[in-house]
Parts: C-alpha cells; sequence; structure tokens
C-alpha cells in the first residue's frame, strides 16, 4: 500500500438488501484501491443480508433496533479508520476505480470536505419508471454546478473529522430514507464547508421503481421534507432539480391544472393549456433531447407526462408546506412587529 494514499472506510447500509448485496459487495471487493476497510451496517434485517456480507469478507456491524440510514451510517463512521468515510448504498454497484477516483479528488482538493456523483445511464432494471427515473437522476447531476450545495449519500465521501465534528446524519429528524444527506449538505454549507459533485464519479442503480413506491418516496420521503427544509432555511438555489426552468415549470403545470376545469366552460382555454404545456416542453428541451438520444421518441413522449405530474406534486407539496410552515412564521413576525 502506497503510504500517500488516504484509508478510505467504505460504509453500506443495509435493510433486507440481501438481493442486491452480492453485486454491491462484488464491485467494491474486486476495487483497483487497495487501501480500504468495508463496514456493512445491518438495520435489522429479517433476510440473510448479514450472512452475505460476512462471506463475502465485509465487516458486519449490527444496530441495536432498527434506526434508518442515517443512523447506521453515523454508527459506521465512529467505528471506522478511515480519514475518509464513502457511503454507498446497497443497491449501488461502483466501478473498479471508484474508490481510486475518490482518494484523488480529495487529495487534488484538499479544500473540500465532501463529494459525491451519481447513477450512470445504464440502470439495470429495464421497465419504465425505473429507466426513467434513473436517467433523470443522471441527467440533473450532469447538468449541474461542480460546486454543490447538497450532498448525496447513495455515492458521496466526507473527511471523516469534519463529518464528526458537525454531528453526522441527524438521524433523529429522519429516522427514515429520506432527505437526510441533503440536510447534511446544507448543514456543511452553512459551516463553510466546500462540497465537490464530481460528474465522473459514476455507478450503476439497481433498485426496481413502482408507480406507488415512486409516488410514496418522491412525494413523502422527498418533496415533503426538502419543501419544509427549504423553507426553514430561506435559501433556495438555482442548481440540480432547483432550477428557475424547474420552478417555472411548476407553476405552469398548476396554472393548466387550475385552468382544466373552467376550460369545459370555455374552450378556448384548451389551446390556453396546450400553449402552457408548450412552454413547459421548451424549458425542458434538454432533458427530452437527452431522453430522445438515450431511449427513444417512444421513450420521450412517454415521460412528459411523468414530468409533468413530477412538477404538479412537487409544486402542490411546496404550496401546502408553505402554509404549514413559512405563513404561520410570517405571521408570528408581523404580529410580533406590531
Amino acid at each position: 500500500m502506497n503510504s500517500n494514499q488516504p484509508f478510505i472506510t467504505v460504509i453500506v447500509p443495509v435493510y433486507n438488501g440481501g438481493h442486491f448485496l452480492h453485486q454491491c459487495l462484488d464491485a467494491l471487493f474486486t476495487s483497483e484501491y487497495s487501501a480500504f476497510e468495508l463496514i456493512v451496517i445491518d438495520d435489522c434485517s429479517t433476510d440473510d443480508s448479514a450472512e452475505i456480507s460476512r462471506k463475502k469478507g465485509a465487516t458486519v456491524l449490527h444496530m441495536p433496533l432498527r434506526s434508518g440510514p442515517g443512523a447506521a451510517r453515523n454508527y459506521g463512521a465512529e467505528k471506522g479508520r478511515g480519514d475518509i468515510l464513502l457511503f454507498v448504498d446497497a443497491d449501488v454497484v461502483v466501478k473498479r476505480d471508484t474508490l481510486a477516483k475518490v482518494a484523488k479528488d480529495f487529495q487534488e482538493h484538499p479544500e473540500i470536505a465532501a463529494l459525491f456523483g451519481s447513477y450512470d445511464d445504464e440502470p439495470q432494471e429495464k421497465n419504465f419508471l425505473s429507466q426513467y427515473k434513473n436517467l433523470c437522476h443522471h441527467f440533473v447531476h450532469q447538468q449541474s454546478s461542480s460546486e454543490a450545495f447538497t450532498f448525496w449519500a447513495g455515492l458521496g465521501a466526507v473527511r471523516r473529522e469534519t463529518f464528526l465534528s458537525v454531528g453526522g446524519f441527524d438521524h433523529k429528524q429522519f429516522p427514515i430514507p429520506s432527505i437526510e444527506d441533503i440536510e447534511l449538505g446544507v448543514r456543511f454549507r452553512k459551516m463553510g464547508h466546500r462540497i465537490l459533485l464530481d460528474k465522473e464519479l459514476q455507478a450503476k442503480h439497481l433498485k426496481k421503481w413502482g408507480i406507488w413506491s415512486w409516488l410514496r418516496t418522491d412525494i413523502c420521503c422527498r418533496a415533503m421534507p426538502w419543501s419544509k427544509l427549504l423553507l426553514m432555511s430561506k435559501h433556495i438555489v438555482n442548481d440540480l432539480n432547483l432550477r428557475t426552468s424547474d420552478r417555472l415549470s411548476a407553476m405552469l403545470v398548476g396554472l393548466s391544472v387550475g385552468l382544466l376545469p373552467f376550460a369545459l366552460l370555455k374552450p378556448f382555454l384548451l389551446f390556453v393549456i396546450i400553449f402552457l404545456l408548450l412552454i413547459i416542453l421548451l424549458l425542458n428541451r434538454k432533458l427530452f433531447r437527452f431522453f430522445l438520444q438515450r431511449k427513444g421518441i417512444l421513450f420521450a413522449a412517454l415521460a412528459f407526462p411523468c414530468q409533468l405530474l413530477y412538477y404538479f406534486y412537487s409544486g402542490t407539496t411546496f404550496v401546502l408546506c408553505w402554509f404549514r410552515y413559512a405563513l404561520p412564521r410570517t405571521l408570528d413576525f408581523k404580529r410580533g412587529g406590531n
């Protein structure tokens, strides 16, 4: 082992992920980078996740109670020996050079506290929703700024000292898989730490999405807590999926839905709605061009209503959270001022 190589602790939290773990762990153990240890945190799985991990050669630690991925990652960070902590989800397959790239990034950018990558553009599952979700994630990360204002723990690394100094993931606020990684990134930035989005750092995603798992996860575990976080922090960055074009698209979808009932009485409003949809298509032309190039015209056509639905529930959730969290604070401030 090269003494100049930083030692990396790879932390894989898992709950009933036995059907993914074979590929995830095999990929990590065949890494071309040798200066690492692999810790699997079993979050009270009822399947053979722990046994699989031990047979593969990983160090297996057990959570006493099911506590969620945030708490599991924190536990792994406490027990790990590495100067760098690399978090990898159990349904993610890294490439042979992933760990080497992580080490190189931290060596070449001593000013950063954390970094993360993205899914690649070739997900394992071939059903439409899995392809759509994965490609959206890939596209958004590839189009975003390398100077990041968030963090992603599916494939993300932090300096151990910095991670422990900020208290790690907020597992009490996020006891289930949610936006614990995004919130950590927001905390990092507030404390002046820099985060790098390395667009070359990509891994394969194994998860299969269905309509209900997509909507439940996106609305309950992502849109709602993220909207609350944005409103409480009072800072919306024009990046990732919070770009101006995304916010405009959400507003235009909301306006279109609002006009739809009146179009029954005033048919000319249908033309207005069609015009608004064309503007949304124009605002998202890069995304749909990407879909077209990668998957063809039928995929791009099917992705359009999915994207409209995404903007609708995201925008609606944000408005509802504004009434729930931001409006009472505004009213209380005005009363206090009077």
